[in-house]
């Protein structure tokens, strides 16, 4: 039988030689230009995996063997201590089996700034993918969670309709997770507003975890670990994943690139101040929630919701297979948040079924390594001992007017780049 043929139709003896023989540390996927068009994979991958892979692609111009070598979960954890694979170990078993400590835990390591924490938190996150990973195949590809990011300006409600909603959520036997960004205290470091205190039932929901985090200066009221928390999360069980930003403006695209569902939460009176965030936050929003729509406020709500409803169609869709809405809710009388759930739900599911979702999330990835990847530039370069050697000259010289900051920032990226001169 030729090379070809047998790639086409291989024997069981083969892949079971794969499997237990000298390729025992590959993942096979045979590719076949007849059976489902070309370079499109014809076969299961086989089950020993994890550790790399090799493609065998039949082309019209014949036979092509690549050998891909996928990092291994061996390569990140050779390096650590019997103590730090210990406790890598310990987090990661607590947090598939759903212990929120070890969830708490886990995310503290990943915020940490200090280097080798830093280290540890990469072979736990490179753990925690392949698990997620594996969880979503058996979900036929489907994703695990439904990660949604809330913003509106100070006093839109926030903190009340999450926990008005999260009861609800954890009632019809959902597990929530709320990840609630404060912006942080310059003076201590720590979270200002204390989200988590303003919603005492919650907190105290079994089924749901709320994760207060301090933004550290991070413009958009996101971390920089929040997608990293996410991921934890979702490898906990927790199937429903709110992020609660501050403040509103720009900066707010940063959520709307982690997460599936973008909604906007606006008071009732909030007069003409909201017309500067209409073009820069309203866009981005898939769903429009007018809170406090109870008693006295009854009647503003519905006009600021009728204005809302001619705002949007104004501005370009960015599905094509959703329209934003704006509804009424009261987190107070419990009014259209059961509604509003259904039109959640229903974002999702015309989402997923026209493969929008999955190709957003895509791309968010993108997005998430170029963030990390710019962050780590900038610590990079403080870094550099050329380069830390000069800022407090330069920064003494442009406090006193002496040297213009444009002219301070060219002479410490010259004294960066000519670092291997």
């Amino acid at each position: 039988m030729s090379i070809p043929a047998l790639l086409l139709r291989p024997p069981r003896p083969l892949l079971r030689g794969l499997c237990t023989g000298t390729f025992h540390r590959y993942h096979c996927i045979l590719y076949s230009s007849t059976l489902l068009g070309r370079g499109v994979p014809c076969a299961q991958p086989l089950k020993p995996l994890r550790r790399g892979y090799t493609k065998q692609m039949l082309l019209s111009s014949g036979l092509r063997r690549e050998f891909c070598a996928q990092t291994t979960l061996k390569d990140y954890t050779e390096e650590l201590s019997d103590k730090e694979q210990r406790l890598v170990d310990k987090l990661y078993t607590g947090l598939i089996q759903g212990h929120r400590a070890c969830l708490a835990e886990s995310i503290t390591l990943i915020e940490s700034t200090h280097h080798r924490k830093k280290e540890i938190a990469q072979v736990l996150l490179q753990k925690v993918l392949v698990y997620h990973r594996e969880q979503e195949q058996l979900n036929q590809g489907k994703p695990l969670a439904f990660r949604v990011g809330l913003s509106g300006p100070p006093g839109a409600g926030k903190s009340t309709f999450i926990e008005y909603f999260g009861k609800m959520l954890t009632e019809r036997g959902h597990k929530l997770s709320v990840l609630a960004v404060d912006p942080s205290s310059f003076t201590s470091g720590g979270s200002l507003l204390g989200d988590k205190t303003r919603m005492v039932e919650l907190s105290k929901d079994m089924n749901a975890y709320i994760r207060p985090s301090p933004t550290r200066g991070t413009l958009g009221g996101v971390t920089r670990t929040t997608n990293e928390a996410i991921l934890l999360c979702e490898g906990g069980g927790y199937d429903i994943i709110l992020i609660e930003t501050v403040g509103v403006g720009q900066s707010e695209f940063a959520v709307a690139d982690m997460v599936d569902m973008f909604v906007l939460l606006l008071p009732p009176a909030g007069g003409d101040e909201l017309q500067g965030i209409k073009r820069g936050i309203v866009e981005m929003a898939d769903l429009v929630a007018v809170t406090k729509s109870d008693g006295d406020f009854v009647v503003p709500a519905r006009r600021i919701q009728a204005e809302y409803v001619s705002a949007l169609k104004l501005l370009r869709k960015r599905s094509e297979v959703w329209s934003p809405q704006v509804v009424r809710i009261s987190a107070r009388t419990g009014e259209g948040i059961a509604e509003m759930w259904d039109k959640m739900k229903e974002f999702q599911d015309v989402m997923l079924a026209s493969g929008e979702l999955v190709a957003k999330r895509r791309r968010q990835q993108k997005v998430w390594m170029w963030n990390l990847i710019q962050d780590n530039v900038l610590e990079h370069f403080k870094a550099h001992p050329a380069v830390r050697e000069q800022i407090p000259l330069l920064e003494s010289q442009v406090l006193r007017g002496a040297l213009p900051p444009g002219l301070a920032a060219d002479k410490l990226l010259k004294t960066f780049q000519s670092r291997d001169s």
